[in-house]
């Protein structure tokens, strides 16, 4: 069961990047991030527990972990093309999957093992077209966001395992969007008072509203998942990685974006190890 939640958890994942680019027209990186956070709040409230200190305490660190994951990968997806950024972003998780098996002690069988490898080589081959287009380290900002919001995401995933062996999923999804929402508040006013009169101005956007929809259900179903017993988590975190495909489908539609079938070469690498790993399971 576990398998089908993370895939339509991807499908969300998939439509929540494409609507967080689009809401880019008409806000900065920091007010989209706010406004989001407060509206994903609004909408778990109704799933909100009360919880003892050491709960909120176990917490904190993935609110602050997914607040600097969030605020780079945006800032990276604002200065790259779309299907770039998210084939950047879906290599986090072969560092899941390493630190996995170092961490938790996982063990794939060979069908695994294989979709892991076919989904590393479609990931080589997506950073291949990337530097065709010209975007390297020396050129473009995106790519230095981009790689901080991979590792500070797979740090979240791997933390992830951890708390939800401790706690509620929807408690820990409803409590930490309500810090996340704080820590971008805290963040975006220490912006506005820097900026003084060039401070941005927030614009009220409909897409603000879909892409909390999108995430809030994303990450339900996500937190669902990997609180199943013998879920594991290397697998999870690549099954919803496809979410990239999503992505690049849409990106290339609505964007116009460049080299589009190179890329859907390699994401149909990418599929081909997504499904190998799910025959595996």
């Amino acid at each position: 069961m576990w398998l089908w939640t993370i895939l339509i958890s991807a499908l969300f994942l998939g439509a929540y990047d494409v609507a967080k680019k689009q809401s880019l027209k008409r806000n900065g990186v920091m007010w989209v991030l706010f406004a989001v956070s407060v509206l994903s709040t609004l909408l778990l409230i109704p799933f909100m527990s009360e919880g003892s200190l050491n709960d909120h305490m176990l917490i904190l660190p993935k609110a602050v972990v997914v607040t600097v994951s969030w605020i780079s990968g945006l800032e990276g997806i604002k200065l790259l093309p779309l299907t770039t950024a998210s084939t950047i972003k879906s290599s986090r998780p072969v560092f899941v999957v390493v630190f996995s098996i170092l961490l938790f002690s996982e063990s794939l069988n060979a069908f695994q093992w294989l979709g892991v490898g076919f989904a590393i080589v479609a990931l080589f081959l997506l950073g291949r077209t990337s530097r065709e287009e010209g975007i390297t380290f020396k050129s473009n900002r995106g790519l230095v966001w981009m790689v901080l919001s991979v590792f500070t995401g797979a740090a979240s995933a791997l933390y992830d395992k951890y708390i939800i062996q401790e706690l509620d999923p929807m408690f820990v999804l409803s409590w930490c969007n309500l810090y996340i929402a704080v820590l971008m508040g805290i963040v975006l006013a220490v912006k506005q008072l820097r900026d003084g009169a060039n401070r941005e101005r927030f614009r009220w956007d409909w897409t603000l509203l879909l892409t909390a929809v999108l995430i809030v259900s994303s990450d339900a179903l996500y937190f669902y998942s990997i609180s199943v017993d013998g879920s594991l988590l290397s697998v999870i975190s690549l099954l919803r990685r496809g979410s990239v495909i999503i992505t690049f489908a849409l990106g290339a539609i609505l964007f116009g974006e460049k080299h589009i079938k190179a890329k859907a070469f390699e994401l149909a690498v990418l599929l081909a190890g997504l499904a190998l790993l799910v025959i595996g399971s």
